[in-house]
C-alpha cells in the first residue's frame, strides 16, 4: 500500500468523529451513527485508492452506505480490503460517555478476514508476551506469563475485560490471582489496543466481543509488535454457515493474527470521539474551532503517529449537524 494512504484515511475517521460527536450526551445513538457513517463515506470518496468493503454497516439490505461489498475510494490506487466502524460506541456517545471512537482499517486487496456480525472471543498481549500465550490457556497460566515478560509483580498486573455478565467468572479468576482488573463498558478495539501502549499500563485483554471489532484491533496489534488470538462463537446453525461461506471450514477454529490480518501490511485510524484508553475526544474551543486528536499506524513499517488537529467548521460545513 502506498504509505501516503496512511495520512490520508486519517481525515476519514476526523470526519467521521466531529460529525458524531455533536450528539454527545442528547441521548440519541441513531443519529450519532448516522451523522459519524454519512461524514465517513463522504470523505472516503476522496481518498486515493480502489477500496471494497469487508466490514462495515452491515449487508446492502441493511445499510444505505458503507455496507459490506461497497465500493469506496476516488478509483486510483492501490486496491485495498476495507473494515470500517464509524462510530465504535453508539451508547457510549448517546449517554455522554467516555471512549468513543471513529476507527477504520485497510490491507490489501484479500488480506483482511472477513468477519461475519457475532460474538468472537478474544486475547491481546502486548509485543513483550507476543508469541508465548495461547487463548486456551488457563488465564492464571496466561497471567503468570504476561507479568514474568512485562517484569511486573502478579499483583502489578492490569487484565482489562469489559463489564458484561458472561464475564463474571474470569473477572472472578483474575481477582483470585491476584491482579488488578480494569472493567470497561462499550466499545473494545480501544481496550484491546492498550496492550501493546506502555503508558496505558494495560497488560491483557480478554473476553467476549464483536467479531468486526476483533478484525479492526488486529491491524492495529499487528502495526504495534502486539499478539492476538480468536476464535468465532457462532450461536446457531445459519451463523456457523455463514462463517464456512467465508472460508473457515471450522467455524470454532482457533484464529492467529496472521488469520485475521494476512500480510506484512495494514492500516489502523482512529479518532477519539470522547476521552478514553487510546484518545482525547473531540473538543469544541468556541466559535467554529474544533481539536481532534488521533492515531495512525502502519503494519510493515511500524510507525505510529499521533495527530492533534484544529478544524474550522465554516470550512467544513458538511460536518455540521442539522438543527432539531
Amino acid at each position: 500500500m502506498d504509505r501516503e494512504l496512511a495520512l490520508e484515511v486519517i481525515r476519514v475517521t476526523e470526519a467521521a468523529a466531529i460529525s458524531s460527536a455533536q450528539w454527545m450526551g442528547r441521548g440519541k445513538k441513531i443519529e450519532a451513527d448516522d451523522a459519524a457513517t454519512s461524514a465517513m463515506r463522504l470523505i472516503f470518496d476522496s481518498v486515493s485508492c480502489k477500496g471494497t468493503v469487508v466490514i462495515g454497516e452491515g449487508e446492502l439490505d441493511e445499510a444505505p452506505m458503507l455496507y459490506i461489498g461497497e465500493e469506496v475510494g476516488n478509483g486510483h490506487g492501490p486496491e485495498v480490503d476495507i473494515a470500517v466502524d464509524p462510530l465504535e460506541g453508539t451508547n457510549i456517545v448517546a449517554n455522554g460517555r467516555g471512549n468513543a471512537m471513529a476507527v477504520l482499517a485497510l490491507g490489501d486487496r484479500g488480506t483482511l478476514l472477513h468477519a461475519p456480525d457475532m460474538y468472537m472471543e478474544k486475547l491481546v498481549v502486548g509485543p513483550e508476551a507476543a508469541g508465548l500465550v495461547r487463548l486456551d490457556d488457563p488465564i492464571e497460566k496466561t497471567i503468570d506469563i504476561v507479568a514474568k515478560m512485562n517484569n511486573k509483580r502478579t499483583r502489578d498486573v492490569t487484565v482489562i475485560i469489559q463489564d458484561r455478565e458472561r464475564h463474571q467468572d474470569i473477572i472472578d479468576r483474575v481477582r483470585a490471582k491476584g491482579s488488578r482488573v480494569k472493567l470497561f463498558g462499550d466499545g473494545d478495539v480501544g481496550a484491546s489496543i492498550a496492550t501493546s501502549l506502555p503508558q496505558t499500563g494495560i497488560d491483557l485483554f480478554v473476553g467476549t466481543g464483536g467479531a468486526p471489532e476483533g478484525v479492526i484491533s488486529a491491524a492495529a496489534i499487528k502495526a504495534l509488535g502486539g499478539d492476538m488470538q480468536a476464535r468465532l462463537v457462532p450461536d446457531n446453525e445459519e451463523e456457523e454457515q455463514r462463517c464456512i461461506a467465508m472460508g473457515l471450514t471450522d467455524p470454532r477454529q482457533l484464529l492467529h493474527l496472521h488469520d485475521l490480518v494476512k500480510g506484512d501490511d495494514a492500516i489502523f485510524a482512529a479518532t477519539g470521539v470522547s476521552s478514553g484508553e487510546l484518545l482525547e475526544g473531540v473538543r469544541f474551543l468556541g466559535g467554529d474551532l474544533v481539536e481532534t486528536d488521533s492515531i495512525v499506524m502502519r503494519a510493515k513499517t511500524r510507525t505510529v503517529r499521533y495527530i492533534k488537529a484544529h478544524h474550522r467548521l465554516q470550512n467544513k460545513p458538511h460536518l455540521l449537524a442539522d438543527d432539531e
